[in-house]
């Protein structure tokens, strides 16, 4: 089963398209106008082994919010439509990543059921061109749109924020990638009682 989608999202407000293998090697090429965005979706791909390819356009001229947020809408839904019906993932995935000072811990379940908790709290006001408040949104929207229950809680929350955000993604890529691993004890069984995802 191939396990690879391409999204188109266009409003008034951004113009998105995103190509994602789940099965993939982690090759990514991101244009996304906000530099350390891209710099976060391309540490995504390497350490998720997915591919990952994001040409998203936005009115950065009046606020980055619109554009951080709908490419966590369309992450989201590239997940949900490559994971498919989940028949011989895993479905469960975590993973606790230090970044230098910080320890954060990223747990997901593909449950077909959203739910987004964390502990993290801004220090300073943004990471560059990264407003720290869309910290919040963006992963949000990752949830909503994957209908997943992500949790990402800082065990040590340190001191540089931009070593905060990016452990958050490090984490996620990598609970993500073992969520989505194919379960060699289950090849064909979903993984659930309710026999649907």
């Amino acid at each position: 089963m191939k396990r690879e989608i391409t999204i188109e999202r266009n409003t008034n407000e951004t113009q998105i398209k995103m190509t994602l293998n789940l099965d993939g090697v982690g090759k990514y090429q991101v244009e996304a106008q906000i530099g350390f965005l891209e710099h976060m979706l391309e540490l995504f791909s390497k350490h998720s082994l997915i591919d990952l390819k994001v040409k998203a356009i936005g009115d950065i001229n009046r606020d980055n919010h619109h554009l951080i947020e709908d490419v966590g809408i369309v992450l989201g839904q590239a997940i949900k439509k490559a994971v498919g019906e989940k028949i011989g993932i895993k479905r469960y995935g975590s993973a606790i990543i230090p970044m230098d000072e910080v320890l954060c811990l990223c747990a997901i379940d593909l449950s077909g059921r959203y739910d987004f908790e964390t502990d993290y709290k801004p220090v300073r006001e943004k990471v560059n061109d990264f407003p720290t408040e869309m910290f919040k949104d963006f992963w949000k929207a990752v949830a909503l749109n994957a209908e997943m229950n992500l949790h990402i809680q800082f065990l040590n929350p340190g001191e540089n924020e931009h070593h905060r955000i990016e452990a958050s993604f490090k984490a996620f890529a990598r609970a993500l990638r073992q969520a989505c691993e194919m379960d060699e004890r289950a090849k064909k069984i979903l993984p659930s009682t309710k026999g649907k995802l």
